[in-house]
């Protein structure tokens, strides 16, 4: 039975060494053997299998020259490490390369030569079968390149713990290590790449791009990172395709009409050379240009797009390329490829025969490789220079110089170098193994594997633990999910002015290092559009929204699709593509173009203004007018009508009258917190004594004239010093309500901005409206007062109490301050203040006009009028006719008595009264003494009442004049005595108060 089953195993082996024949890997022996899967082709000639015959393998086509390139550098490197006498001495690396053809069939195909022959060596057969043959098992396989055949291999790989180093495999799903136990790799994984697309994307300020991406394991999952990222950065993606190399001609061409159809300029494209190929041959096709391609590492160095003939429609292509590494020596070992001289390398003869489009005659009959190529150039799918149906015979002394492929472009060493990298990893983890110290192993009890039985999972303990440092002078070490953390390149293709070839011009780089923000770095100066232009293409939904305006949405639309929306008053943006405008600052207004925010305006009641300027001469003229006034009464002080208008009240009501003209000044100009403390208090005070002098003045007189007798008790009550004690005590009741209202609630300096949104009022805030209410009602109070006594005194004589123009001044008071209440509460801002002062000088020229103006008249233009005997003229006349009234009064209540008894006996007024219609004088002076009269200043006063008119004429002159005046002065004092009731002696009392 065991020898049944090893002759099985070696039947199997066998069959799978045949299925791949000679020329179809490269081999070579030594104690550690490493596998290689390199895409030696870029694909497999499609062949129709209707299983009527055994199926056979399929063929690989389309020669992949820098498939080759990263071959040979896996070469390099294990022939480099067994001439290293420090790393793995006495030590052999061989190898096992395969070729995948770029599919993952071939690829699973390989993969599974590298598992059988570790299942034979875990089986012991040595004891029992003669096996000189025998190759060591594989303990590391480096590859794959695409992301979707590594998974492939990765599943089938890690069944068995066999490590697996990629150099070209990105996709992010491979950094899980819960699937992809084995699994390693020397490229940065996808996540940063997507990551840097939409870096670049928001570089140039695009927000409109398309999507394409590979259907596989590299483009899928790598296009739905960069989605993600978009997302955080509003950029847009107005389609999104999913293509392969194996698409029929309908699926690309529907792919070519979105694309051709569509607005977005940028072409975000996560795919390999060979699935992108068939798509950019139907757009050459159609002629689509204008396009930016955006590449992933996968093809932004492809030599299968980066032609010539395809460039006036993907010129415009920036792409991603890996950090170029350096690998001395390796230019000279790509030059000494020779197919007589590379025999353990089966793809060497291929390699010569596409190199220089020859075949090479002894390996023509029943060489796999090359009846494949011809097969391949028959059908027109071949890559090489040839146009004729069949090639020339080779010479083998062919010049690999004179020849420019992608083989020999070993500027950028990119993949190579993760090829040569990944080699070096696997052979620094032997080399932990080599030197590893029992007691400080990695595996139980710090035990050490033996190196010369070392098995596939024992080197991945020791790779997923490996620190080293590269020929570059660079820290080598996995993380926690297998990767190498790396740097890109950001490349922009140019046409080479020499030959006309495609060429990568590195126009920035992108650091996954750096902090968030400082990772992009491009130089836009290296950077060509199109291959010539230099202006950034435009590729937005919409055109940019210029500072002043916000983006606004519009419905149905992605969120890149937007209308421009001018800022509200008092908001700014001063960027493009603002997403909201912002609010100005509490003192700033947005300008008139929304850009920016300037100062408020402040506005106040200003000095400087025309309203201002107008207030303050009026201001100045009430001050002016007043002083004047003031200094007429100063002047005439010992004149009658000064005396009789109660002198003294009189200075300290013109006093008042000069505070509450300066008070007004207080409410101009920009309102200072001192100010808004005094303006209120100044201008209810200034109004309050002005009143209270009023109201005294004129209450005195009226008190005095309805007093039965003025006696000594009258004259010491209404002296002076109660007079002004009256005024100080009304006073003082404004005093402490400004006092209280100063303590509890200070008015202050206001800057008011919600009045209008682009002035700043500043304006005094009254702190109280109940204690400016109390100020104005207390002031009005007393004005209301006075007005009472000025009407009930009307009819006094004009030279005590002027009733007529007091009671027109108390009227224009009132109509002041009532208007005012309403205007004050209507208006706002500088207007306030204003209102205010228009009412303080509106009262006080009215107090002014109304009881100084008549006066100052007759003391400046009447002086005749400005006289004793007219002053006690119009005093004695107002008695007369109080006493002709009241004595009427007695004969009307005597007759009406008479008539209810039946008859008439009591005298007429006519009787008891000189009139010139009924009696004659009953006292006639002597005809001297008559003409001495008339020769006398006098004055004559008529009085119309019942039934006739009375002219009453009184002279008067100086007792030590004239002696015979006193005595008809005594004669007609007696006249009045006789005929007049005792309120003509209280009118008489006055005189000595003049």
């Amino acid at each position: 039975m065991t020898l049944y089953s090893c002759c099985l195993i070696l039947l199997l082996f066998t069959w799978n060494t045949a299925a791949y024949g000679p020329n179809q890997r490269a081999q070579k022996k030594g104690d550690i053997i490493l596998g290689g899967l390199f895409p030696i082709h870029f694909g497999v000639a499609a062949k129709d299998q209707d299983l009527k015959s055994r199926p056979e393998s399929v063929e690989c086509i389309r020669y992949n020259f820098r498939g080759f390139r990263w071959l040979q550098a896996m070469i390099f490197a294990i022939e480099e490490i067994n001439s290293s006498p420090t790393l793995l001495p006495n030590m052999t690396l061989g190898y096992r390369i395969f070729d995948t053809c770029n599919t993952v069939s071939k690829a699973l195909e390989a993969t599974l030569s590298f598992v059988a022959q570790n299942k034979i060596d875990s089986l012991n057969l040595d004891e029992f079968c003669n096996c000189s043959e025998h190759i060591p098992s594989t303990i590391a396989v480096v590859g794959a390149t695409g992301s979707g055949i590594s998974t492939a291999v990765a599943n089938l790989l890690g069944l068995f713990y066999i490590p697996q180093v990629s150099y070209a495999s990105s996709s992010r799903l491979l950094s899980n290590k819960n699937q992809f136990k084995s699994f390693l790799r020397t490229i940065p994984n996808d996540e940063h790449q997507a990551t840097a697309m939409a870096d670049i994307i928001e570089y140039f300020r695009w927000n409109w791009v398309g999507t394409i991406a590979a259907d596989d394991d590299y483009g899928r999952p790598g296009i739905e990172k960069f989605r993600e990222e978009a997302e955080e950065r509003d950029i847009c993606i107005d389609f999104s395709e999913l293509i392969s190399q194996y698409s029929d001609e309908e699926e690309i061409q529907q792919v070519v009409e979105v694309i051709q159809n569509s607005t977005a300029r940028v072409i975000v494209v996560f795919s390999s050379g060979p699935d992108l190929e068939p798509l950019i041959k139907e757009i050459v096709r159609r002629n689509i240009t204008g396009k930016i391609w955006l590449a992933s590492e996968a093809w932004a160095s492809s030599s299968l797009i980066a032609m010539p003939e395809f460039f006036r429609v993907i010129g415009s292509t920036i792409g991603f390329a890996l950090k170029a590494g350096q690998i001395p020596g390796f230019r000279e070992f790509l030059q000494k490829v020779h197919p007589k001289k590379s025999t353990n390398n089966g793809f060497a003869k291929e390699f010569w025969e596409e190199t220089f489009n020859c075949y090479l005659p002894e390996g023509s009959k029943n060489s796999p490789a090359s009846t494949s190529f011809h097969k391949s150039h028959e059908e027109g799918l071949g890559a090489g220079n040839g146009t004729s149906a069949f090639r020339p015979p080779c010479t083998g002394d062919e010049n690999i110089t004179s020849v420019e492929t992608p083989y020999m472009d070993y500027t950028h060493l990119r993949i190579s170098y993760n090829v040569y990298l990944a080699v070096y990893s696997i052979a620094h983890a032997l080399q932990d193994i080599y030197t590893c110290t029992p007691g400080k192993g990695l595996f139980t009890n710090g035990s050490c594997a033996d190196i010369k039985k070392v098995e596939a999972w024992q080197v991945l303990k020791h790779l997923r633990h490996l620190n080293f440092t590269n020929n570059m002078g660079e820290q080598v070490d996995f993380d926690e999910f297998g990767d190498l953390v790396g740097n890109y390149s950001i490349i922009n293709w140019h046409l080479s002015p020499e030959d006309g070839s495609v060429v990568f011009e590195e126009v920035g780089h992108y650091n996954v290092y750096a902090k968030k923000g400082e990772r992009l770095f491009i130089n836009e100066n290296k950077i060509l559009w199109g291959g010539f232009s230099k202006e950034v293409p435009f590729s937005n939904c919409s055109r940019d929204c210029l500072p002043g305006t916000r983006k606004g949405i519009i419905e149905g639309e992605p969120t890149c699709c937007f209308e421009c929306v001018d800022c509200p008053d008092g908001e700014y943006s001063d960027e493009t593509d603002a997403s909201a405008c912002d609010k100005c600052p509490e003192d700033y207004w947005s300008n008139e173009n929304h850009t920016s925010c300037i100062p408020k305006q402040i506005e106040f009641l200003a000095w400087t203004e025309p309203f201002g300027i107008a207030l303050t001469l009026f201001a100045v003229l009430g001050i002016f007018l007043t002083s004047f006034v003031l200094g007429v009464f100063t002047k005439f002080r010992n004149t009658p009508i000064v005396k009789a208008t109660n002198r003294e009240l009189s200075y300290l009501l013109l006093f008042s009258l000069l505070c509450c003209f300066s008070s007004s000044l207080f409410f101009i100009g920009e309102p200072q917190n001192w100010t808004c403390r005094l303006r209120q208090p100044a201008f209810g005070i200034s109004f309050v004594l002005c009143i209270s002098c009023i109201l005294v003045k004129t209450n005195r007189v009226l008190l005095v004239f309805e007093a039965k007798i003025p006696t000594s008790l009258h004259r010491k009550w209404w002296g002076l010093n109660l007079q002004f004690l009256l005024v100080f005590l009304c006073t003082f009741v404004q005093i402490v309500i400004c006092v209280i209202w100063l303590y509890t609630a200070p008015p202050s300096s206001y800057r008011n901005h919600e009045l209008e949104d682009e002035i700043i009022f500043i304006t005094c805030h009254e702190g109280s409206l109940m204690a400016l209410g109390f100020l104005i009602g207390y002031t009005c109070l007393l004005a209301a007062i006075c007005f009472f006594f000025a009407f009930k005194s009307r009819k006094l004589p004009e030279n005590f109490n002027e009733a007529k123009f007091i009671t027109f001044s108390m009227l224009i008071f009132f109509i002041v301050w009532i208007s005012f209440i309403p205007a004050y509460a209507s208006t706002y801002g500088k207007f306030v203040s204003a209102v205010e002062v228009i009412a303080i000088l509106a009262a006080s020229f009215g107090l002014l006009a109304c009881i100084f103006f008549n006066k100052v008249y007759i003391i400046l233009f009447k002086p005749s009028r400005n006289t004793i005997e007219e002053v006690r003229c119009s005093t004695a006349a107002h008695a007369f006719k109080v006493a002709a009234r009241a004595t009427l009064r007695r004969s009307n209540v005597s007759r009406k008595r008479s008539n209810s008894l039946g008859g008439s006996t009591g005298s007429t007024p006519s009787s008891s009264i000189s009139s010139k219609s009924n009696h004659e004088d009953p006292f006639p002076l002597p005809a001297s003494a008559e003409r001495q009269r008339q020769q006398q200043r006098g004055c004559k006063q008529k009085v119309s009442f019942g039934s006739g008119t009375v002219t009453l004429s009184l002279s008067f002159e100086e007792p030590q004049k004239n002696a015979m005046a006193n005595r008809n002065a005594k004669r007609r004092n007696s006249l009045e005595a006789q005929n007049s009731d005792d309120s003509l002696m209280r009118h008489r009392a006055l005189l000595p108060l003049q």
